[in-house]
């Protein structure tokens, strides 16, 4: 029995610094997302986003009406809009059981039927963990103050 009880302890004593890590490993796996959403922007990769983006994705940013999954994929595969410059920064990354709320100033140029758009903004997205995949339910921008 003394045993037993030694070889429990050790066992949660393992097992503890995996726990305490797992918040790290979910805002480095979050951070990564962020990176697949920038580039998959400047790559035109419509693709990857129809991966990372939810079914029932919202998006809500200045100057365009609001856009559910099927709209945003359908205007990132028609090549109407193209992105020369898609950047965040101060990304400040928050984990809550299996939802994440991420913040940031996002900074890009885009061509819209070959006009040039460069945009300021401030942004929140909001992940959701299903069978251990992370996906963006909801994207939000506004301006960010000069």
């Amino acid at each position: 029995m003394v045993l037993f009880a030694a070889c429990l302890l050790a066992s949660m004593l393992v097992q503890e610094p995996n726990a305490a890590a797992a918040p790290a490993d979910g805002a480095t796996e979050l951070a990564r997302l962020e990176t697949v959403w920038n580039d998959a922007h400047t790559h035109a990769d419509a693709n990857a986003l129809d991966r990372l983006w939810a079914d029932d994705l919202l998006v809500v940013v200045p100057r365009m009406p609001v856009m559910r999954k099927v709209d945003a994929v359908g205007m990132m595969r028609s090549g109407r809009m193209t992105f020369r410059r898609y950047e965040t920064s101060d990304l400040n990354i928050r984990i809550y059981g299996d939802a994440a709320v991420v913040t940031g100033r996002l900074r890009r140029s885009r061509l819209i039927n070959d006009r040039p758009v460069d945009d300021n903004w401030q942004f929140t997205k909001v992940y959701i963990r299903n069978s251990g995949q992370w996906r963006v339910v909801s994207f939000h921008a506004s301006e960010s103050p000069q």
